[in-house]
């Protein structure tokens, strides 16, 4: 059952996410409208209480970082389709194309953080791809590296794969593309973060293939939930952990939960913390 009702004829609920519901418009086919939630998830578990005001800043910003991207063909319906989403949803919801989605999280990491860090000790490598000798956690790599994972269907752990694997689940020349696409909309949204004060640590994207056989950037893009965000400042001081995205969730978590059973509640401070560091990304970086 979805956490968000409508009550707006002509849209049937399709799908819940860790994050997002999915509508299928009876009027608008084949359109889909993409509702942002609350909810905030973490180690592959959704968690409690929600983040208030989550969905509509996530949504926000993932409208802003399309309109930075223009050139770069998206999953957003034209706007003046935009007037039929119901009103109760509007602030955090995208009327989008349906699309048939690549089973790829397309990740870019610029910085060694996160999961890589901890791979990178073991290894000398993030999932696969060797790295230099010596660097330590926050470092920035020397090129920003392509290090996809598996989307697992919601309750299963998404798998870090290799690029080979990536050729085997899509061919050569969707995982080329994938993989290309990925890198250089990283940079171009990491430039325009650093124009801003903002470090681009790194992100996930995901791409979908429309009726007509063009790749489309979908989902959400660039977002606290899909990204890792430091605070450019904060870091040349050497503070490397002024981020500006779930981390606060994640460090709670880590220091309060050791992996077995139902996770704990969120605390207080916890919840408001983290919607704090949401809401100052979005004013630092479109200065609204």
């Amino acid at each position: 059952m979805a956490d968000i009702e409508l009550t707006t004829p002509g849209w049937t609920h399709t799908y819940s996410g860790k994050v997002r519901e999915l509508y299928a418009s009876t009027v608008l086919p084949p359109r889909v409208l993409m509702v942002a939630t609350d909810r905030v998830s973490a180690f592959d578990h959704v968690l409690e209480p929600a983040i208030p005001g989550k969905g509509e800043l996530l949504t926000r910003l993932s409208l802003w970082w399309f309109d930075q991207l223009e050139g770069m063909p998206n999953h957003l319906a034209p706007r003046e389709e935009w007037s039929s989403i119901p009103p109760e949803v509007a602030s955090r919801a995208m009327l989008v194309r349906e699309l048939t989605m690549y089973p790829i999280e397309c990740v870019v990491r610029g910085y060694l953080s996160g999961s890589g860090w901890v791979e990178y000790q073991e290894s000398q490598s993030v999932c696969g791809v060797p790295l230099p000798a010596g660097l330590r956690d926050g470092d920035r790599l020397p090129e920003p590296i392509y290090t996809p994972a598996w989307k697992a269907p919601l309750g299963q752990h998404d798998e870090n794969i290799s690029y080979e694997r990536t050729v085997e689940l899509v061919g050569e020349t969707v995982a080329a593309a994938l993989r290309d696409l990925s890198l250089a909309i990283f940079g171009r949204a990491s430039t325009i973060a650093e124009a801003r004060g903002v470090i681009l640590a790194d992100t996930k994207f995901e791409f979908g293939v429309d009726d007509d056989g063009v790749v489309r950037l979908a989902d959400e893009v660039l977002t606290s939930d899909s990204s890792r965000y430091w605070d450019a400042a904060a870091y040349a001081s050497g503070n490397r952990i002024a981020s500006f995205d779930k981390q606060i969730v994640r460090d709670w978590m880590k220091a309060n939960w050791d992996g077995t059973g139902e996770p704990p509640a969120l605390p207080a401070d916890i919840v408001e913390r983290t919607a704090a560091r949401y809401r100052e990304l979005i004013a630092t970086l479109t200065g609204a």
